[in-house]
C-alpha cells in the first residue's frame, strides 16, 4: 500500500478541480495547471478533495499511484502558493540583473551571459548577488534555476559561482608551501 497515495489532496478555498478522463485541471488564484495520469490510476474529485486510487494490484499501478498523487498535490500547491528557488552569486565582479525578459549575468567571462527567461517563470534580482526564480510549475522552476546555476557552478576552494541559497559547498584546502 502506498502511504502517500492513500492520502487525499485537499482543495483550499478558491481552488477548483475538474476531471475529464485521465486529465485533471486545477484552477487557482495563481493560474491553471493540468496533469494527465496514466491508465493505471483513477482520479476522483469529491468533498473538496482529490483522491487517487490504483486500478488493480499490478506493480506498475502501485508505482503510478503515489507518483500521480504527488503530481496532483504539486498542481494544487502551484496554483495556490507557487514554487520558489533562491540562488546566491558569490565572486568578485559576479552579478545579475533583470532587463525585461532577459537575465544578464556577469560571471567573469569576457562577455555577459544573456539568459532568456522562459514563459511561466518570473525571475527577480533584489540585490545584484541574489536571484529568486518563481512560478506555478515546480519542474520548470527547478530546471530554470539549474540552467542558471550551470553557467558557473560553485567551486570548492573559494566558493565562487552560483549556488542555491540552502546549498552547502564543501570547501577544500589550497596548496601548502
Amino acid at each position: 500500500m502506498s502511504r502517500i497515495g492513500k492520502k487525499p489532496v485537499d482543495l483550499p478555498s478558491g481552488v477548483t478541480a475538474t476531471v475529464s478522463g485521465q486529465t485533471i485541471e486545477v484552477k487557482g488564484p495563481k493560474g491553471v495547471r493540468s496533469f494527465t495520469a496514466t491508465d493505471d490510476v483513477d482520479l476522483k474529485v469529491e468533498d473538496n478533495a482529490i483522491t487517487v486510487a490504483p486500478r488493480g494490484k499490478s506493480k506498475r499501478a502501485r508505482q503510478q499511484w503515489g507518483m500521480s498523487r504527488t503530481q496532483v498535490a504539486n498542481c494544487v500547491q502551484g496554483v495556490t502558493e507557487g514554487f520558489k528557488k533562491e540562488l546566491e552569486i558569490n565572486g568578485v565582479g559576479y552579478r545579475a540583473q533583470v532587463q525585461g525578459n532577459t537575465l544578464k549575468l556577469a560571471l567573469g567571462y569576457s562577455h555577459d551571459v544573456d539568459f532568456a527567461i522562459p514563459e511561466g517563470v518570473k525571475i527577480t534580482a533584489a540585490k545584484p548577488t541574489e536571484l529568486v526564480v518563481e512560478g506555478i510549475d515546480q519542474q520548470l522552476v527547478g530546471q530554470v534555476a539549474a540552467n542558471i546555476r550551470e553557467w558557473r557552478k560553485p567551486e570548492p576552494y573559494k566558493g565562487k559561482g552560483i549556488k542555491y541559497k540552502d546549498e552547502f559547498i564543501f570547501r577544500k584546502e589550497g596548496k601548502k608551501k
